[in-house]
Formats: structure tokens, C-alpha cells, sequence
């Protein structure tokens, strides 16, 4: 399968257009490049949908069953947890349920040494709902996933997305993800870690006041900017056009009724009922605290043979960028539709919840 590969920098649009006087680009934006306006994607935007019950809701909330057979290593205290001993791919139904939930619950679960093949982890992800499609995947049922070696401070000053920031998967699509699984196939001896941060700890580390404020807000969340990058820095070819969406600044999670900040730094532009101002202080201060959580924060390194699976409603992760050769790092990721994200006044914080269960008060 022929994989797009990102050009240089030199060959940005922006760089095109010269400074006669400090000899750089004088345009900040893709917008010059004529590639944007004339390409006609081929499918429409997704429409909204009711997915299948999560199966996360069909576990059995001790897991009995999958850990019979895994042993689970909590890696922080607040996200992410190794199943050791164990192959993802001999995992019957009732035990990837308990899968899911223990990945509701910790937000990502990894696994070393897989032998897991492509046809097994599209047969698994179709168990656990319907296949998502990214906007430049060409096959139907996975993506492929590399990583960079470029200067990403630099890229940024020309193209209007911050591509390596946190993110949950395609956050702009009206049902976006829920669970996506990367396996990888490829990867350096050093460097192209992933790095995840708890939604449910972002939540409980604002105070009172931030959270209600947040709680009466929605985010805006874009596709815009990741369209124009794509057509300008990958030479790639989106399969749909932009879309924005106004989601929940805080969510609800379906299956364990907990509240997880849902704003990304990598699709979210500001919130809907605030001004200009106001918006762009609050994501700013956002910004800071979502890449000071590092006591939500859990770090993967990659070796042929890993898999992370993670939910996107509850997390935010980013590729680390480094200086590995290019093309040392291929992966395989697939992707289930969750619902259309939903905040219900009645659910409670994660640590709210253990505090009220610590002193046997009722929800």
C-alpha cells in the first residue's frame, strides 16, 4: 500500500513567497497554495448516528474472566495499565468486554510481544462497534500510522495545524471515536514514544469554579485546519471536506458515568458561548494545564510487536517527535465510531467519586 510521506519543509507553499528583506516566508498559512481551494473531496461529511451499546456496559466490572488469564500492571496511578501474559488476538468476547471496560476505566491499555495480525485487529474493532475512517485513510478498515523527524516548531509557524499537539482522535466528527488500537509494525530503537494524559484527572485537577464554568460550555472543535496541512504539507488528498462542531466542554462517559474534560489542544479553536477574549485566555490556560498534568500523564515506548489501545473520550495522547530516520516507524490503527458526545449534570467527577465511596455517602 502506497503511504503518503510528509515533504520538506522547503517545499511549503509558504516558501514560495520570500521576504526580500529577513529572506523568509512572508505568508503563515497554507491558503496561498492553490492545491486547497481546487481539491473536490470525494465523500460527504459523516452524519450523525446511534452507535451499538458500548461494550464496555456488557462486563463484568471485577473482570474475572480476563484476568484469569492477564496480569494487570497499573504503570501510573491515574492512566494506563499493561496486560502481561497474555495475546490480545486469543481473547474471547467475554473477555475483550472486560477489556473495554478496564480501558473505560484507565484510559489506555498496552500490550508487548503480539502476534496479532491485521485481519484479527479489524475482526476485534468490529466487534466493538463500527469502523471509523480517517479523512485521508484510503483503506476501508485501517490507517496507516508513521511518525516525523521534522522541526515541528518550525512547521508550525507555516502550516495553521499544530499537528504533534494532544489531541483525541478526529474530536471534530459528530460521533467521534471511541476505542482506537495502534499496533505497530516498524519503530527505531529510540524515540517516536506516545505520550497520554487522563480526561478524567484534567477534570478533577481544576478547581470548583473552572469546572462549573467549563460544565456550561461548548468547545469548538475543527476539521479546517488539519484539511489545509494535509493538502499542504503531506500532499495528501482528504476524503471529506471540513466539518465543525460545538461538543461538550466536559463529557460524560457512557459507561462509567464520569466527567472528563473534552478539549484538545490540536482540534479545538475556543468555546461557543464566550467572546473572542475570553475564549482564547481560557484555551491558552488550558493549554498549560493540559501539558503540566504529568501526574495524569503516561509515556509508551514502542517496540515492534506493541499495542496501545485507548479511549478517546477520556484521553488526549501526542506522538513525540524526534530525529529517528524517516520511515522507521510504521504502525496499523483501527477505529470504532463512539456516540455523539453528551454532558449530564448528574454524573460525577472520578475523584469525586472515590471520596464519596471512601465515606459510603450515596450518589
Amino acid at each position: 500500500m502506497a503511504t503518503i510521506r510528509p515533504a520538506p519543509i522547503e517545499s511549503l507553499e509558504a516558501y514560495k513567497h520570500l521576504s526580500p528583506d529577513s529572506g523568509f516566508p512572508i505568508v503563515i498559512h497554507p491558503n496561498y497554495n492553490p492545491k486547497i481551494k481546487t481539491h473536490v473531496p470525494p465523500d460527504p461529511p459523516h452524519k450523525e448516528f446511534k452507535p451499538s451499546k458500548d461494550r464496555g456496559s456488557y462486563a463484568d466490572p471485577e473482570k474475572k474472566t480476563l484476568f484469569a488469564i492477564a496480569k494487570p500492571v497499573d504503570l501510573t496511578e491515574s492512566i494506563g495499565t499493561e496486560l502481561k501474559n497474555v495475546q490480545l488476538s486469543q481473547l474471547n468476547n467475554q473477555q475483550l468486554d472486560e477489556l473495554a471496560a478496564l480501558v473505560n476505566e484507565r484510559g489506555v491499555v498496552f500490550f508487548r510481544d503480539q502476534d496479532l495480525t491485521t485481519e484479527r485487529q479489524v475482526e476485534i474493532f468490529e466487534y466493538f462497534g463500527t469502523l471509523d475512517k480517517h479523512t485521508t485513510q484510503k483503506d476501508g478498515k485501517h490507517f496507516i500510522v508513521r511518525g516525523s523527524n521534522a522541526d515541528w516548531r518550525t512547521v508550525h509557524k507555516y502550516t495553521p495545524w499544530p499537528m504533534t499537539e494532544f489531541h483525541s482522535d478526529t474530536s471534530f466528527e459528530i460521533n467521534p471515536p471511541s476505542y482506537s488500537l495502534l499496533r505497530m509494525e516498524e519503530h527505531p530503537k529510540v524515540g517516536g514514544d506516545t505520550a497520554w494524559v487522563s480526561g478524567y484527572g484534567l477534570y478533577d485537577e481544576l478547581s470548583p469554579n473552572i469546572q462549573r464554568l467549563l460544565e456550561e460550555l461548548h468547545a469548538v472543535h475543527t476539521s479546517r485546519f488539519q484539511y489545509d496541512t494535509t493538502i499542504d504539507y503531506f500532499n495528501d488528498k482528504p476524503n471529506r471536506p471540513p466539518i465543525d462542531t460545538h461538543h461538550p466542554a466536559v463529557r460524560t462517559h457512557p459507561v462509567t458515568g464520569l466527567k472528563s474534560l473534552n478539549v484538545n489542544l490540536a482540534y479545538c479553536t475556543g468555546f461557543a458561548e464566550l467572546k473572542k477574549a475570553e475564549s482564547d485566555a481560557l484555551l491558552q490556560f488550558l493549554n498549560l494545564h493540559i501539558h503540566s498534568s504529568d501526574d495524569h500523564y503516561v509515556r509508551w515506548k514502542w517496540a515492534v510487536g506493541s499495542i496501545a489501545l485507548w479511549d478517546n473520550r477520556v484521553t488526549l495522547h501526542r506522538v513525540i517527535p524526534g530525529n529517528y530516520p524517516s520511515g522507521a516507524r510504521r504502525g496499523i490503527r483501527t477505529t470504532v465510531f463512539g456516540e455523539k458526545p453528551f454532558y449530564d449534570p448528574k454524573s460525577e467527577g472520578r475523584q469525586q467519586r472515590a471520596e464519596r465511596l471512601l465515606t459510603g455517602t450515596k450518589a
